[in-house]
């Protein structure tokens, strides 16, 4: 399975190496940035253990509608377990497999931002340019800059309120990026530089000015500044024409219609044929779950970017809310959930998150098939898998760090069941 195949099977050798060690030379343009993951003991963990992951994955796909998940834990110290439950849809019997490719949604914003450090780092653009001089129409931004949208401190609107509907009736849609972030513009603006926003809209800007910066694509960026570097054949931003989320095995993307009280989750509708387009650089990635896994452990690490390179991208992170817990903050594409950095969300037909240790490199990465329950869901999932693997004992001849989490599984195992959005049918 491939993403654009034909323009990386020369890498297909270099991948298999890559996955059992790897070393990161030369990114975007740095001969002395490099990244080495923390060794991972091959084996499983422990039986007990992955029979209380397993539940809390069935427990999150009732709570969601979703027929299928397919989920990844990494615990460098003890063991991992990569695993596919269900099937392609409620009446479909074909079932899912861990090599099914998804889209990763608001993953995507970590890497719009790796594009951003690469090519400051380079020197093809400053962090603090403002956001006008690489995108036109957009004027009374003249006080935002590229580090703003990265930080989400641009005080700019979302645009999902007023397009979700369109997104999930019509998926082939192709979007013009400024066109969609209008949407967001269009709501008032919060006071920038002092707080977190969420906003779809900021991610798509700082691709059209990424875009307009270097002469190149954003497939092209994140090719060359993140799927290159990591030895990632099947993670990039696909074209905006309609498609699956591969040419190989996709996992179907799916949303429940509403109902009063709720979702039917008896009827999906496949949604997995879409325009990357309704994402672009904010939420149109691809991936499959081993390099999910991939990615975001050597993302939290900031193993694309030189050794001490500055600014420190996750140093000054923000409250996600005034009533956010004080370990929940956001900042650089991202959330800092405890230590463990990365992020969630939702795409039409499908909820993805990935969390990882930047000490220990201890990771997770979750994706369910039904996106009507947006990214609550599959957050929590990951966080509870996170709070479940953490205590996992080390293996023969290994030791565990000293890791915790400021939260419990039990937490969020309760609050998962209390968000159940489907309807029972009737009769």
């Amino acid at each position: 399975m491939h993403l654009l195949s034909s323009r990386r099977r020369w890498r297909a050798a270099a991948a298999s190496a890559v996955a059992l060690a790897l070393v990161l030379t030369g990114c975007s343009g740095q001969s002395d940035a490099t990244y080495t993951p923390p060794p991972q003991v091959d084996g499983s963990l422990p039986d007990d253990m992955v029979a209380q992951l397993q539940d809390a994955v069935n427990n999150a796909m009732t709570a969601a509608g979703a027929s299928g998940a397919i989920v990844g834990v990494w615990v460098p110290w003890s063991g991992q377990w990569v695993s596919a439950t269900g099937t392609q849809a409620q009446g479909d019997e074909t079932e899912v497999t861990t090599d099914m490719a998804f889209r990763v949604a608001d993953v995507t914003r970590l890497m719009t931002c790796d594009v951003l450090y690469g090519l400051a780092d380079d020197g093809v653009v400053e962090l603090d340019s403002p956001v006008p001089d690489l995108v036109s129409g957009v004027a009374d931004l003249d006080d935002i800059t590229l580090l703003d949208l990265c930080n989400g401190t641009g005080g700019i609107g979302s645009s999902e309120a007023t397009v979700k509907n369109a997104w999930l009736t019509t998926p082939g849609r192709v979007w013009s990026p400024l066109e969609l972030a209008g949407f967001g513009l269009g709501r008032a603006p919060s006071t920038p530089h002092t707080a977190w926003r969420e906003s779809d809209a900021g991610y798509l800007l700082l691709g059209l000015a990424l875009q307009r910066a270097s002469g190149m694509s954003a497939a092209e960026l994140i090719e060359k500044y993140v799927s290159e570097p990591l030895g990632l054949e099947n993670t990039g931003l696909p074209g905006a024409a309609p498609a699956a989320a591969s040419d190989g095995a996709v996992l179907r993307g799916n949303y429940a219609p509403a109902v009063e009280g709720g979702f039917n989750c008896t009827a999906p509708v496949d949604v997995s044929v879409a325009s990357s387009s309704m994402g672009f650089t904010d939420s149109g990635a691809v991936s499959t779950i081993d390099e999910l896994g991939t990615y975001i452990q050597a993302e939290a690490a900031q193993a694309l970017r030189a050794e001490g390179a500055q600014p420190e991208r996750f140093g000054a992170p923000l409250p996600v809310s005034a009533d956010a817990p004080s370990w929940y903050q956001a900042t650089g594409g991202g959330f800092l959930v405890g230590s463990m950095i990365g992020n969630h969300g939702w795409t039409a037909g499908y909820a993805t998150a990935a969390y990882s240790d930047p000490a220990t490199g201890f990771t997770v990465a979750v994706t369910l098939n039904n996106s009507s329950s947006g990214s609550t869901i599959a957050a929590w999932l990951a966080w509870e898998l996170a709070a479940i693997a953490s205590k996992a004992p080390a293996a023969e001849g290994e030791t565990a760090p000293e890791f915790g989490l400021p939260f419990t599984a039990e937490q969020y195992h309760s609050q998962i069941a209390e968000r159940a959005i489907c309807v029972p049918p009737a009769g």
